[in-house]
């Protein structure tokens, strides 16, 4: 499989995995041929992308050992895969199984006190799947739902950046587009996800050139 894998993880759900992988896969979809997987039993991208005209196609795949059945599926028709994963605490095989198969993990997170005391589960996987992949496994935090001006998004990624986090420049604002965008098309020039799209290429040919 020659496909860039992407990895969306979060602890709990809320934390817009799902919007996340959505509207990174559309903007990567601008210039690759992409392909959503989702993995999450609860399904909202695979039917969020029976409601709206997507222009690449979603595959649901919620299975613990995703990361065998994943090569198979994929194929080489693709240049990227972005997975939108369950709740971490809910569904720890498959996000395990997930991290197995990906090549970058985007940890999307408003940047509160409480989503920085859920961040640490995601480094104690991250850690348990080391052992049992090829490769190492770079993690990108994704600050979203920021507020224009606030302290706050400067604030957390310092911390974050003090424990070591890898937090992304490009950040996603808390707007209303971004709320009531289940089942809605969604555009490929989104300017905050193509940041983050560009940003996540460079960590893909960084890691490709190691």
């Amino acid at each position: 499989m020659k496909a860039h894998v992407i990895a969306v993880v979060n602890l709990k759900g809320g934390s817009a995995k799902t919007t996340t992988s959505v509207f990174l896969a559309h903007s990567l979809g601008a210039t690759r041929r992409v392909m959503l997987v989702d993995a999450d039993p609860q399904g909202s991208a695979l039917r969020w992308s029976g409601l709206a005209d997507w222009p690449f196609p979603a595959l649901g795949l919620s299975i613990g050992d995703l990361h065998r059945r994943l090569p198979g599926v994929i194929g080489d028709d693709y240049h990227v895969v972005v997975i939108d994963t369950p709740p971490l605490e809910e569904r720890a095989n498959i996000v395990h199984s997930a991290l197995r198969a990906a090549h970058v993990v985007v940890v999307p997170m408003a940047p509160t006190m409480m989503e920085l005391d859920r961040v640490g589960p995601v480094r104690t996987a991250v850690e348990d799947v080391a052992s049992l992949r090829d490769g190492s496994l770079p993690v990108r935090v994704l600050l979203n739902r920021t507020v224009a001006n606030a302290t706050s998004t400067d604030t957390v990624r310092q911390v974050l950046t003090e424990q070591g986090w890898h937090v992304l420049a490009a950040t996603v604002p808390r707007l209303e587009r971004y709320a009531q965008a289940f089942g809605a098309s969604v555009p490929t020039d989104d300017e905050p996800y193509r940041a983050v799209a560009d940003e996540l290429a460079d960590v893909a040919v960084m890691e490709a050139s190691r």
